[in-house]
């Protein structure tokens, strides 16, 4: 905003012709400019620091979030294979580190109960108004024995509802505990059925009609009711558990995918094998682990090379940094770190075992020698080293790149960042209060210099009357 006292000069027409408003703001930028100068380039530099370091940090982080993201999706993990795979399946969680082997024998399948009902003319036919409830339990013969912890399912059937409309309602209404759809077939159209998988989850139709007068047949909704007893041979498949053996220990599962297993094993049970038991092992993929041993030298090596460009002695814009510092010293003991401390006598301890090797320049390289020996000789205690437990390839990695993240920490880069942001902060708020000072400076000048003005313009006036005097005088005489 212009200072009104420039518009005062104009105004006089008069004085000295300095444009003092000018020299004013001149002069109280000059006063300043070293200062603030000073404190932008110290920011512009504190702004190439904190760049520098927070690449670094992320490529460490990115590292280890890439290492457990690849442990975790399970392709280091031990495979799993079963001698008859027409009886089941197997899978083990990722980042999990099965071993052994077990005898699986499969006597009985789990299945559903499925239930056909009387027929009816066409699946457009009405089925009558009222309640269908169903009862879930049991069944066994001609008895029906409740599951009261499963709540019963009551469907209200409108005087509109057809055999398909009602088909529709059980489905949307059960949860995915039924399943049911209309067949029609040389008998006419029939309601099917499916309860799920359990010896417990059968079930019974127990409807109540909305008639005066029910009667059991097509078009009253007590035509559908059904129970063990009554049965006229709706009832096509009776639901059951599934029996199997695990290593001769007899179990029972409700459902053919069987969980809780040893190892976090989930078997899908396919078929039985009553007396001929198959056995389930597990593999190591040595493969898996030297490529992703590879992965990791040549990501460590490109975290080593941004170290030498950005933390260099001469140049480097993080070369004085104890954050960067103190990496290059996490990244040369790397190797020598004991990534599983409680490995038995023989067994893989350090990354030095699975072949990482620290070049002189402070690169590294895999030596696939040792990594190929150690594979041979222990591949059971190898595999242990790439699961995402408290200890690993990764817990050591994960450990180093959040000991270099912390921000509590003054030696390690994110105890930098900290720092330096903590400057520019300081560095903003000075360049305020100078931005503050020079302002009043130039209004102060600039008041001075308006007055200076004034007097000059009184002086000069005066002088110019003084003159016409004395020449008036001159020419009297």
């Amino acid at each position: 905003m212009e200072n009104p006292g420039s518009s005062i000069i104009s105004a006089l027409g008069a004085g000295s012709g300095v444009n003092f408003a000018q020299l004013a703001s001149d002069l109280s930028d000059a006063s300043f400019a070293f200062q603030r100068t000073n404190l932008q380039s110290r920011n512009e530099t504190l702004q190439a620091r904190i760049s520098a370091a927070a690449l670094l940090r992320s490529s460490v982080n990115d590292l280890a979030s890439a290492l457990g993201d690849r442990i975790r999706n399970g392709d280091l993990s031990p495979r799993a294979s079963i001698g008859n795979p027409a009886v089941a399946s197997v899978s083990t969680p990722a980042g999990s580190n099965p071993s052994g082997t077990y005898a699986l024998e499969v006597t009985q399948l789990a299945r559903s109960q499925t239930l056909v009902s009387q027929s009816y003319a066409s699946a457009g036919d009405l089925v009558g108004e009222g309640n269908l409830r169903f009862r879930f339990g049991t069944v066994a013969g001609a008895t029906f024995t409740e599951d009261t912890a499963q709540a019963a399912l009551d469907i209200a059937v409108d005087a509109s509802d057809t055999l398909a409309t009602l088909a529709g309602k059980i489905r949307s209404a059960s949860g995915g505990r039924l399943d049911a759809y209309v067949a029609s077939g040389t008998g006419g159209a029939q309601l099917v059925i499916k309860g799920a998988e359990g010896a417990a989850n059968g079930f019974v139709l127990e409807p109540t009609s909305a008639a005066a007068n029910p009667a059991s047949t097509p078009g009253d909704l007590t035509y559908l009711a059904w129970s063990p007893a009554s049965d006229a041979g709706e009832l096509r498949q009776t639901s059951q558990d599934a029996l199997y053996s695990l290593d001769t220990v007899q179990r029972s599962s409700a459902s053919n995918t069987v969980t809780g297993l040893p190892d976090g094993m989930t078997l899908n049970l396919k078929a039985t094998n009553t007396g001929s038991p198959t056995t389930i092992s597990f593999t190591n993929d040595s493969g898996a682990i030297t490529g992703v041993m590879n992965d990791f030298v040549a990501a460590l090596n490109d975290i080593v090379r941004l170290l030498g460009e950005t933390a260099a002695a001469q140049g480097g814009t993080l070369g004085n940094d104890p954050g960067a510092r103190e990496l290059k010293r996490d990244l040369a003991r790397l190797t020598s770190e004991a990534v599983m401390p409680n490995a038995g006598v023989g067994e893989p301890r350090t990354l030095a075992d699975l072949g990482l090797s620290l070049n002189r320049d402070g690169t590294f390289r895999l030596d696939t020698a040792r990594l190929d020996t150690t594979l041979s000789d222990s591949p059971e205690a190898t595999a242990a080293m790439f699961t995402t437990g408290v200890f690993g390839v990764f817990a050591t990695f994960d450990k180093l790149a959040r000991a270099n993240s912390r921000i509590t920490d003054p030696g390690s880069l994110g105890g930098s960042l900290k720092r330096y942001e903590a400057q520019i902060e300081r560095n903003d708020v000075r360049l305020e209060r100078i931005a503050v000072q020079q302002e009043n400076l130039r209004e102060r000048l600039t008041r001075n210099l308006i007055r200076a003005e004034q007097n000059i313009a009184v002086s000069q006036s005066t002088l110019s009357f003084l003159e016409q005097q004395v020449e008036l005088f001159a020419n009297q005489r």
